[in-house]
Formats: structure tokens, C-alpha cells, sequence
């Protein structure tokens, strides 16, 4: 079939055609093996014209392993046959020990293709494609695969699903059914059957950046009125008499500078009546009462605006306010151990911080601080406080142990379900969850003791360049896809639009896993974000049927076309059939 080599160029050799030998029907893409004394060079048929085929060199078989890579090119002389059973098995992965089925090659009659289970799951992969590509089918399919593998048990898997439109529900709750000792978990914005449990988040766990995400910050000032807010915050939860006497100070002090500002008595006792509205306390409310010398008033009273225009009780306001003014109340409180507090705590923290620091008073602060407390005010008002309402205090160990543990069993599959909201929110709580994971992986005493996998539908929608880099320093995923892999914690991205994820993230993706993709914009990004990427697996990209995929990365030893087989069960994620509606034939 194959006669001798006519040149070799860069990566690639033009061979002729032997059309007296034996006749191969369909050459292109099929692997053939240049092969002399000393080495044995893998190459792939790439075109084919009448007297010739143009062969890409891929890499060499050293023993029963392959090497990737062309540092080596074929001699003249070599002999040229196509691949052999043995070595198709070394490049399909067959013979690995420890590795998962992913689906059959198109190109060698259905044979299998494995992955090192290693190699792919202990590094970042991307699963891109068109809509209707079969993404969501690979992907439950692969899973799938992991727990029907009987070679090993994955009992401490975790593998955490943010589900954005609720499609694996049907493809793993019947995971126990493959072994009693799997869990699946459905957390959900809105439960709506039994085994289905609200996801709710504890704000007193959450950080300073975390609350920044959460009232969609959008400068610095507004970082300086969080960090106050929530250290008061913490402050607060103490609940004692010592907290009692900084919240009376911090009030105090604010009326104190209202009293000392040029503004006229009725414009200062409305600043001050609008202090007592957003901050009371037993000491400092309207109906609170002022002992004078002989006599009390109500706070309100004192602030009855004589014929001079002035207070009449001026004297016994300022002696009252100086009782209660304690510069070092502050910092004689130690920071609770464990805060417990809610959006409802928090609020009254930012009013304090508010008028304490004279935030209200500040033009440049004044318009920040008003804008995080309509936020904060809207989402306390909202169906989506829910969310965030945990009654009780638990640290961050015990609230990650809570998301995968169900009637006292691990759960090898955690679906986050947050189809029920909107895309703000998902992506705030996508962010969180995911930073919650990487906190806690930190700090276990064996570095990667516990691997986490965070797989994440619709990445475009989560994993962008946005305000986090310039807001906070940094972005989570960003840091995740640079230092999770020593930690333990993998991304999984899914997505039909590569070009709108950070390009740091997919820089740091070890493995590929791409179905159709026809935008240009797409496969121009994923071509020059991916060195290693050659043209024709771009080329492939723009044919292939619904569930062929192209494999190439750390797992594969060479980009193979592999035809997924479907899940069982399915993830819901068919399209609506049209017809069947429009015919009335189903309900």
C-alpha cells in the first residue's frame, strides 16, 4: 500500500502510493508506523491525492509505552505499515492498571478507548461544544463510567455538579442502584421532590470578598464600608453588655459629631432623628429616657428647638452623650470564636458602620454606601434570602461535610440545582461555593487528602475575566485553575462558548474533550489559547456528528476521535419535540 517516502517536512512526510499492493479503502485518519532497526515513529493520514499521502508524525513507541512529541523523524529507508493490534492498544490505553472507558473509536471498528484515571481526573479538563453537541450526554456518560467500573471503588469521590438548568437529576439518582454504598445528593434553589433539599449557604462563614460578590460591589469605597460592616458585624454577635456599650458609643459619637457640625438645629435634629431610625439601642431610641437633675425627658424632647433656635436640653443631651463615649470600648473586645449572625445582623452592622465612620456625611462614600444598602435591603426582602438562613453555627468543616452528606452517608455526587435563579445570583453562589471548597482543601494537614472536582455547566456564565481581578486581586477560578491541582480541587468546565471564558483558566486546562463546534470565533480562540492544538483537529471540530468527540490532552497519547456511547439513564436535556406538542399526542 505505502512505497517509499518522497521528503519529510517540519512534522509531516509525503509518502507514495503503492497502487500494485494492498489496497486500504479508507486511509484518512488511519495511524501507520514508520519502522526501521532502531525506532518505530507513530504517524496519522491526514490528505490523500492520486499518487500520494501526506502523514502526520505524532510521536515513537519506546518498548510497550509511547512518547508524544517529534524529536525523532523517520529515515528514508523506513518501512511503512499500518498500526498493529498491540500498538493501537498502547495508544487506546487498553493496558493501562488503573483507567476508565471512555467511548469507541470510529476509525477502528468501534474498538474501546481508555483514559488514565490519574491523568484525567487529577488535572483540569474542558468539555466544549455547540448546543445539541451531546456535552451534557458526555459528561453523564463519563461519570457513569466511573462508578460501573468495577476494577475500583470511588467511595470518596466528590463531585460537586453546578447545574444550571437541572439536567443530571435523571443521570445519577439511581446511583445507589450500581453499588448501596453510592450517594447522589440534589441540592436545589426550590425542592420539589422528597429526597430534594434547599441549598442554603451560612453568611457567617462567608469573607470579606465573599460579601463583596454577594452586594455586587463595584469599587474600593465600597470594600472599606464591607470590611467595617462585617467586622461589627462579628462584634455584634457577642450579644453582651460589653457589645451593648460599642453600640451606644458608636451612636453617641455619630450624634456627637452631628452636634459639632455647622449645620442649622432642625438640620441636625434630622440627621439625628434619622440615626435613632437605622441604629437603637435601649440607651438611644425616641422613647429612651434622660435623667436630669430633678427631672427626665424623652430622647425625642430633648431635641424642641428653643425661640433662639437652639436645643432647649443642649446641656443634659451633651452630658448623657459623653457617658456613653468610650474610645477603647472597641478594642477591648475580643473577636468572637464562632460569629453567628444573619443578613438581618449584618444590615444593622452597616447601618452602624454608616453613621459611625460619617459615611452618610461623606459625598464621595455617600452614594457606594447607598447602593450596598439598597442591595443588601433587596436581597433580605427577597425569596433568595432563604439561601442564606442557617439557624445555627457551624464552621466551615462541618458546613463542606453538610453539602456532601446525607442520612449520615457520604454522597460521591453533589448537584448544586440553580436553575430557579437568576444568572447574578448562580454565578455569586457558584463563585462562593467553589472558594468555600478551596479555603477548606487548604487546610488539610495531607495536601490533597480530600480531591474535590467542581463541575461546571454553562462556564461561560460563571468563569469570566469580570470585576474580581480588579476589585479583590484576584479571581477564585483563576486561582483554582493555577493552584488547585496541589490541593486537590479540579475544575471541570462545560460550555458552548469558550471565547467568553478567562483565558487564564483555559490556559491551565490539561485535558480536551470537544464535540461539534462551527463558530469561527470559537475555534480561532481555542487554537491559538491551545499551542499543542493542531489544525486538522480544528478542521475535525467543524464535522463531527452529535456525541463524536476529539480527545487530546494528558490523558490521551495522541488527539483521538472517540464516539461516545449514550448514558443510562439520560440527563434531562433533549430538546422540546415540537411535533408530538403541536399534534397534542403527549401530555
Amino acid at each position: 500500500m505505502f512505497g517509499k517516502i518522497k521528503f519529510i517536512s517540519d512534522n509531516n512526510a509525503v509518502v507514495e502510493i503503492n497502487k500494485y499492493g494492498n489496497v486500504i479503502a479508507n486511509l484518512m485518519n488511519l495511524h501507520v508506523v514508520f519502522e526501521n532497526a532502531e525506532d518505530r515513529l507513530l504517524g496519522e493520514v491526514k490528505n490523500i491525492d492520486e499518487d500520494t499521502v501526506k502523514i502526520q508524525l505524532l510521536g515513537e513507541f519506546a518498548g510497550a509505552r509511547f512518547i508524544a512529541g517529534t524529536i525523532k523523524k523517520p529515515a528514508l529507508s523506513s518501512k511503512i505499515r499500518v498500526i498493529n493490534e498491540s500498538e493501537l492498544d498502547i495508544i487506546m490505553g487498553k493496558n493501562q492498571l488503573e483507567s476508565i472507558y471512555i467511548g469507541k473509536s470510529p476509525t477502528y471498528n468501534e474498538r474501546n478507548i481508555f483514559g488514565n484515571i490519574n491523568d484525567l481526573f487529577s488535572n483540569h479538563l474542558a468539555i466544549f461544544g455547540n448546543s445539541g453537541s451531546g456535552k451534557s450526554c458526555s459528561v453523564s456518560r463519563i461519570m457513569q463510567n466511573i462508578y460501573l467500573n468495577n476494577n475500583f471503588l470511588s467511595y470518596n469521590a466528590n463531585m460537586f455538579i453546578f447545574d444550571a438548568y437541572g439536567e443530571y437529576k435523571s443521570a445519577f439518582k439511581d446511583i445507589n442502584k450500581i453499588n448501596p454504598n453510592y450517594q447522589y445528593k440534589f441540592l436545589t434553589t426550590n425542592p420539589v421532590d422528597k429526597s430534594d433539599m434547599l441549598l442554603q449557604i451560612p453568611v457567617f462563614l462567608l469573607t470579606n470578598d465573599d460579601i463583596a460578590l454577594l452586594l455586587n460591589a463595584e469599587n474600593h469605597s465600597q470594600l472599606t464600608i464591607i470590611e467595617r460592616t462585617m467586622k461589627l458585624a462579628k462584634l455584634f454577635s457577642k450579644n453582651d453588655s460589653e457589645t451593648e456599650k460599642l453600640k451606644n458609643h458608636l451612636i453617641a459619637h455619630a450624634i456627637q459629631a452631628i452636634l459639632f457640625s455647622n449645620k442649622s438645629s432642625s438640620g441636625k435634629k434630622n440627621d439625628i432623628f434619622t440615626i435613632i431610625a437605622s441604629c437603637q439601642t435601649p440607651a438611644f431610641n425616641m422613647n429612651a429616657e434622660i435623667q436630669g437633675i430633678g427631672y427626665t425627658r424623652r430622647f425625642s424632647e430633648c431635641f424642641k428647638i428653643d425661640s433662639k433656635g437652639e436645643f432647649g436640653e443642649s446641656v443634659l443631651i451633651n452630658e448623657y452623650i459623653a457617658k456613653h463615649l468610650d474610645e477603647t470600648i472597641e478594642s477591648s473586645i475580643d473577636d468572637p470564636l464562632e460569629p453567628f449572625y444573619n443578613l438581618f445582623d449584618i444590615e444593622k452592622a452597616l447601618n452602624f458602620t454608616l453613621i459611625g465612620e460619617g459615611f452618610l456625611n461623606n459625598t464621595i462614600m455617600e452614594s457606594s454606601s447607598i447602593i450596598l444598602k439598597v442591595r443588601l435591603s433587596s436581597l433580605i426582602n427577597s425569596k433568595n434570602r432563604k439561601y442564606f438562613e442557617v439557624d445555627k453555627y457551624i464552621n466551615l468543616e462541618t458546613y463542606i461535610s453538610s453539602l456532601i452528606v446525607m442520612n449520615n452517608k457520604r454522597s460521591q455526587i453533589i448537584n448544586i440545582n440553580l436553575e430557579d435563579i437568576d444568572d447574578l445570583l448562580a454565578k455569586v453562589i457558584v463563585k462562593i461555593i467553589s472558594k468555600m471548597i478551596f479555603d477548606f482543601a487548604k487546610t488539610r494537614k495531607v495536601r490533597a487528602s480530600i480531591p474535590f472536582h467542581l463541575i461546571i455547566e454553562e462556564a461561560h456564565r460563571y468563569v469570566v475575566k469580570d470585576n474580581d481581578q480588579f476589585l479583590l486581586g484576584y479571581n477564585i477560578f483563576e486561582r483554582i485553575a493555577k493552584e488547585g491541582r496541589k490541593y486537590g480541587v479540579l475544575i471541570n468546565l462545560i460550555s458552548q462558548r469558550p471565547v467568553d471564558i478567562s483565558e487564564t483558566v483555559i490556559a491551565q486546562m490539561s485535558n480536551f474533550l470537544v464535540h461539534k463546534m462551527t463558530h469561527p470565533k470559537d475555534l480561532d480562540y481555542i487554537e491559538k489559547m491551545l499551542p499543542n492544538i493542531s489544525t486538522d483537529i480544528i478542521e475535525k471540530l467543524n464535522s463531527l456528528q452529535a456525541g463524536t468527540l476529539v480527545s487530546f490532552g494528558n490523558a490521551f497519547k495522541i488527539p483521538l476521535l472517540i464516539k461516545m456511547d449514550l448514558p443510562n439513564p439520560m440527563p434531562y436535556s433533549a430538546n422540546c419535540d415540537v411535533l408530538e406538542r403541536w399534534k397534542g399526542t403527549t401530555a
